[in-house]
């Protein structure tokens, strides 16, 4: 709409438009409307600027697609035109972001509720210091990559932020135990705690989690090194209501932790274990008998286990959609045999990953044929799968996506005696 719309509506126009549909329905039109759209309709005239720039259609903006162009007085102005209507704002990899634009915002959105700070390197502690002062409606924080957090910053939240939910700080590696303290005493009802990443975390920082947060639902630990059976037992015997753990890459856990999942957390629906070597059947067999909600698995590079814990899934996890055994180079088909004849198959399984496991042949894909909901496939250096099992698996599912690489063919000599040079070739199918 630009030029041609503005021509399109002379004052007379406007007029009839405002004499049919009274403001408070226009307003309703436009809360349809995304960013784009509205700053166009503004444009187009005086009438139209008033209602597309109106605080109520700006409850929820999302400013990923211009992170390029944002800088901080872009968001110095979108606070001071939303004021207390923003309830949800994304600014996601706005690098031009810091701390100013933001205090500004904090004082100008005190109903701020979801707010997307990935990525927004320029951010310091101090935007932490004015979202505790101004925002205590805050629930979801996400400070992804923010390396300048420390645990200033997570001390802020505790005091200004009681209500607060779900918190990301992935990658903020300064941040260590005395953080966590500090973050959960003030927030005790945390259900989201995403820690991927933060290195300095010890099995301390998981005892207070274990503590004071018993609602917590969803907790990541991916690559934090240092985590320890100690700290994880202390998860589970406190925080009963966990359904999604990533502990993938922390690789000093053993059976215990799985153990402790399966007498403390029935609700588990999804565990990502991978690279977690240490882990074998014994563990898994008490998880399986004891969450059956469970939905995804992450096992690569469980390199310990074996069909038994196919064996085991087949016959307690029905609700079992997405599996991960890439690396697990002990499968065999007689588990996926189990596996395809199990309560998930007909109607739940839709991704196995079966990477690098090369006691695998063509008869799992035949095992593999009665799972109708098998959306995906990946068969990465399977070295006994062929192109012919690939094609009779695609005869009965036939909008499977199979992910293959095969081994180079030696074709015969062509005429001359020379040899042509085949490559390994990955296919999709």
């Amino acid at each position: 709409m630009g030029a041609a719309a503005c021509g399109m509506f002379s004052n007379n126009d406007e007029a009839v438009i405002n004499k049919k549909l009274p403001k408070e329905l226009l307003l309703r039109i436009f809360s349809f409307l995304d960013v784009v759209t509205l700053c166009r309709c503004a444009q187009v005239s005086r009438a139209w600027n008033v209602l597309a720039l109106d605080g109520s259609n700006w409850q929820r903006i999302d400013l990923f697609d211009f992170q390029r162009d944002i800088e901080g007085r872009v968001v110095e102005n979108i606070s001071k035109r939303c004021g207390g209507f923003l309830r949800k704002l994304s600014l996601r990899g706005c690098l031009g972001v810091g701390d100013n634009a933001l205090r500004t915002f904090a004082q100008n959105c005190r109903n701020i509720e979801v707010l997307n700070l990935n990525g927004c390197t320029k951010i310091t502690d101090a935007t932490c210091t004015s979202l505790s002062k101004f925002c205590s409606k805050l629930r979801h924080l996400d400070l992804a990559s923010c390396t300048s957090i420390t645990n200033m910053s997570l001390k802020a939240l505790s005091e200004g932020c009681p209500l607060l939910e779900q918190l990301n700080i992935s990658w903020c590696d300064q941040v260590t135990k005395d953080g966590i303290q500090a973050l959960v005493r003030g927030c005790g009802g945390l259900k989201a705690l995403f820690l991927k990443g933060c290195t300095q975390l010890e099995d301390e920082a998981l005892k207070y989690i274990g503590a004071h947060c018993p609602e917590l639902v969803t907790l990541n630990l991916q690559t934090c090194l240092q985590i320890t059976d100690d700290g994880l037992i202390t998860i589970c015997r406190g925080c009963h209501k966990l359904q999604s753990l990533c502990a993938s890459g922390c690789c000093n856990i053993t059976d215990a932790i799985l153990n402790a999942l399966g007498q403390n957390c029935p609700r588990l629906r999804i565990l990502e274990v991978a690279r977690c070597s240490q882990l074998t059947d014994v563990g898994f067999t008490t998880l399986a008998r004891n969450c059956h909600e469970l939905e995804k698995m992450d096992l690569e590079e469980c390199v310990q286990i074996t069909d038994s814990t196919l064996i085991q899934l087949s016959i307690h996890c029905p609700r079992l959609q997405v599996l991960s055994l890439s690396h697990c180079e002990l499968i065999t088909d007689d588990g996926i045999r189990h596996l395809g004849n199990g309560a998930c198959a007909h109607d739940r399984l839709e991704v196995i990953e079966l990477d690098n496991c090369p006691l695998i042949t063509d008869a799992s894909l035949e095992h593999l044929k009665s799972c109708h909901s098998l959306e995906r496939i990946e068969l990465y250096d399977c070295q006994q799968i062929t192109r012919a099992g690939i094609k009779r698996l695609r005869t009965h599912l036939p909008n499977i996506k199979v992910h293959a690489y095969f081994a180079p063919v030696t074709p015969p000599p062509s005429v001359g005696g020379s040899r042509q040079r085949f490559c390994r070739c990955c296919i999709i199918l």
